[in-house]
Parts: structure tokens; sequence; C-alpha cells
């Protein structure tokens, strides 16, 4: 999962994109408000975590651009201001969480999970269509029971396929799903990763939609 990390102090910033990474986050990080508002403008994340001290565009003003435009983007507002009003303030505004600082790594990386979770309809930890299961927290995969090895992208494309279940999701949606700042992308990377999944897990679980993307099916097509 590709999240935005907004974040000026760079001691913190750092730790953070390091452990959120090792937790199975994909961590863009940006360092003032102005750069928060323009990348949660143009590209594409699972989830945003703004602290609300930023130069440049302070964090609740970016919040409050984000909504003024209709996106729906979960958001953690993550800030040492731990007054009543302050949270109040970013809540009215349109944060979804609020995590007063310091944090603990696993509680923001469980509360990303759950936000981006609920974004898409999935109030349930375990995500799952036919017979996998899909385990974040743990960043494992079982079918019918037993353990299915995936690499680590091929476990971000699967993550997000489930949690678009029945949704056709173009090459491009993927790649920025999967796909961090600086990594380069062959031309047929996700092609490869799907290969690999159908490979892995069978050829029902997903099907091409020809001419426009990929798309998880919940249910085992009938025969």
């Amino acid at each position: 999962m590709r999240i935005l990390l907004a974040e000026d102090d760079p001691l913190l910033g750092e730790g953070l994109q390091a452990g959120l990474r090792q937790l199975g986050f994909l961590v863009d990080w940006v360092r003032d408000g102005a750069a928060a508002e323009r990348e949660l403008r143009t590209d594409c994340y699972a989830a945003a975590v703004l602290d609300l001290g930023l130069p440049r565009m302070d964090g609740m003003d970016v919040l409050a651009a984000l909504r003024r435009s209709g996106n729906a983007l979960p958001v953690l507002v993550l800030t040492a201001r731990d007054g009543l009003p302050d949270r109040i303030s970013g809540l009215d505004v349109g944060a979804d969480d609020y995590v007063v600082k310091p944090v603990d790594l696993h509680e923001l990386a469980a509360r990303l999970r759950a936000l981006i979770r609920r974004s898409h309809g999935r109030p349930q930890e375990i995500l799952t269509a036919q017979d996998v299961r899909l385990d974040p927290a743990a960043r494992s995969v079982e079918q019918a029971g037993k353990a299915v090895l995936l690499s680590g992208r091929e476990f971000d494309l699967l993550q997000a396929l489930l949690l678009n279940a029945g949704r056709v999701l173009s090459r491009e949606q993927l790649e920025k799903r999967v796909y961090g700042w600086g990594q380069e992308v062959d031309s047929n990377a996700v092609e490869v990763h799907i290969h690999h999944l159908r490979r892995k897990l069978g050829s029902t679980l997903i099907q091409t939609v020809r001419g426009v993307g990929y798309m998880l099916l919940r249910d085992t097509p009938k025969t």
C-alpha cells in the first residue's frame, strides 16, 4: 500500500519512512505542506500521514484543500498539538484519525491499515476472495488453508486487487499502487507479476479485461 508521509522533522520522518516500509508500506515522504498538497492533488495514494505543523503550508490547510477538492483519501493526522480543541478542529476539517506524537510505529501501521480497509468497504483485517486469504499485518497469503509464498511486489499487487475486488484496475493504476518514487518500472512489470500470481494461485482469480486492465473476482466463476 502506497502512502504519503508529510513530516518536516528529518529524524522522525526518516524513522517513520523506514519503519513503515519494514511493515509493508510504500512511503513517499515530503517535508512541507506545499509539497504535500501538490502530491495529494496529482498522485495516487491509499492514505496520507499528515503532520499539522508543516512549513510553507500548514497541515490543516493541506487537509482543508484536499476535502474541498472532493478527495476522500483517508488521512491520519500526526501532530504534537495534543489539546482537545486542536483534535476537534482536525476532525472537523476532515481528518479520519488523529495520533499525538510520540507514536508507536505498530499502532500507526494498524491505524493506517484500518483506515485503508474502511475506505474500500472492508471492515475486517483479513482480505479474502474465493479460497484466498491475505493478512496485511503478517504479510502472509493462504489458499485453501495452505501458505503461498509471494514476492514483495506480488503481495502488494494482490493486496491492491483484493482491496478493489470486483473493480477493474488499469495497468497504470496498479503501478501507482505498488511502486513508489524513484523505483524503475518495466513496461511489462504488472503483466509479469500477474502471470506469477496466476501460476501460484490459479487462473480463475484474476481476470484480464481486454483493453482496460485487470479485475480480481470475489467468487469462483461458474462453469
